[in-house]
């Protein structure tokens, strides 16, 4: 047991070895600030063939947000307020905006009137030849929008596990922060184009404890531990230039701007990132991933073991197979046929090989999940392969009838393979399975395997987005 113990504090370690072998114990000096995964992507986008010019007047903090805190309130924002001062970078760094002083116009606007004033009296008195202040740039699109909601806990959890003094455990939380941000034309005041970014926020601790006596009267005691929160700031700083780039291509498809190099590369910007936002749309708030189940016919390949549960007190395992058939009714519900072989034993002496047939219909609780539970009822037929003789035929085929049920995991490995597991109790209608009849309750028997679903047929149109709304109603 001690070493399931090592296994699970190593495996606890390993998810935060970077930040806890790298532990703060001296002061850092100041320095540039940290990029994001996207910084580089935003840097790194081709180069427009006119830059726009945009306006920011205030792209603020909508959400009334506080920080949580365990014990008592704080009025500390659960954001930073400087979204307008991120959001501006973000545009000067992509090189496809030129951004233009207008969160703080009026400093800008007072600081013309005192150059001005001291041009016109420079002119007045040495250089009446001095130029005029040259007129402000102005904006043809403004960028609206803000941070409108900050949600936090929306998953909390850990594992642990403590074993004779040795123990471990790990926890973390999510937050998660929305954002939307909007073009709006200057000479219509027309609304071109509006995107919408969502960003999570991860928390983890992890801590280990060692409680032990190593001789009489001398207790050894180790704690070690760490907890890493992911700044809000860079969180907030990467949904903001993911706004900016989604803002771009969007323009792209809308025919609002184009890159330097023309059509070619605008496609692949454009069919790269439709890839991506079909990806990201058929992921739910939990990481969800959403396909669609794209065909309705499948053939269907079992193997299991079984536990004849009769009249004898021994309940050897055996082993059996199946082949079979499935059609998607809706998008929750399957019906499946299959034949199956499989060997029984009871007892010290019964053992027979016997061929079933059955009809089932599957419900899929997460239909458009890549895993799911999934739960199945129907009824069947055995039939007894090893009778010989003149009389030779399927012995009381009305007491061989039979209902099963069962439960199962269906992983989707690819459009065209899931692999399955499950649980099946097969329930007989009569107690002559076992050749042995005694008590009131009739035989039955355990299936539980593996199996593979293999899909063909034609493809649904149906689209992740369209299947998610679906779910959702």
């Amino acid at each position: 047991m001690k070493k399931y113990i090592y296994i699970l504090l190593v495996c606890l370690f390993a998810s935060s070895c970077g930040t806890y072998f790298n532990q703060p114990f001296t002061q850092d000096k100041a320095k540039t600030g940290e990029l994001t995964p996207r910084s580089k992507i935003l840097e790194e986008f081709p180069l427009p063939k006119d830059p726009v010019v945009v306006g920011v007047y205030n792209f603020k903090d909508q959400t009334g947000q506080y920080k949580t805190v365990e014990n008592g309130s704080t009025f500390s924002t659960a954001v930073s307020q400087g979204a307008t001062t991120m959001l501006v970078k973000a545009l000067e760094d992509s090189k496809w905006f030129t951004p233009i002083e207008r969160e703080n116009l009026n400093n800008l606007l007072n600081e013309r009137n005192i150059i001005r004033s001291t041009r016109e009296e420079f002119r007045k008195t040495t250089n009446p030849n001095e130029p005029k202040l040259p007129p402000l740039l102005f904006a043809g699109i403004l960028l609206e929008g803000g941070i409108i909601s900050y949600d936090s806990n929306i998953v909390t959890g850990g594992v642990g596990a403590r074993y004779f003094g040795i123990g471990g455990s790990s926890q973390y939380r999510q937050d998660r922060m929305t954002i939307y941000l909007r073009a709006v034309s200057t000479s219509s005041g027309k609304i071109l184009k509006t995107v919408y970014v969502s960003k999570t926020i991860l928390s983890q601790a992890i801590d280990a404890s060692l409680f032990r006596y190593v001789n009489f009267q001398r207790l050894l005691e180790v704690e070690t531990g760490i907890t890493k929160n992911e700044p809000v700031q860079l969180a907030m700083k990467d949904a903001i230039e993911k706004a900016v780039e989604s803002l771009i291509v969007e323009g792209i498809i809308d025919g609002l701007w184009t890159t330097e190099e023309g059509p070619e590369t605008n496609q692949i910007i454009v069919d790269d990132y439709l890839k991506e936002k079909e990806a990201e749309e058929s992921t739910l708030l939990y990481g969800r991933i959403q396909t669609p189940r794209d065909y309705k016919n499948a053939f269907t390949f079992r193997a299991f073991a079984n536990s004849v549960s009769g009249d004898y007190l021994k309940k050897p395992l055996s082993y059996g197979g199946s082949v079979g058939y499935s059609y998607k009714i809706t998008d929750h519900l399957d019906i499946a046929a299959n034949v199956s072989y499989q060997k029984l034993q009871s007892g010290l002496t019964y053992e027979k090989d016997m061929v079933g047939t059955d009809v089932n219909l599957e419900f899929l609780i997460l239909p458009y999940d890549n895993f799911t539970p999934y739960a199945y009822i129907g009824l069947g037929a055995l039939f007894d392969l090893e009778e010989e003789g003149p009389t030779a035929q399927f012995p009381k085929i009305e007491d061989q009838f039979k209902a099963q049920l069962g439960i199962g995991l269906s992983f989707l490995v690819s459009d065209r393979i899931a692999l399955k597991g499950f649980l099946e109790s097969n329930i007989l209608f009569s107690d002559e399975l076992d050749n042995v009849v005694s008590g009131k309750r009739d035989d039955y028997y355990y299936n539980f395997g593996v199996g593979l679903n293999y899909f063909f047929g034609r493809k649904r149109n149906d689209t992740p987005l369209e299947i998610e709304r679906l779910d959702n109603n």
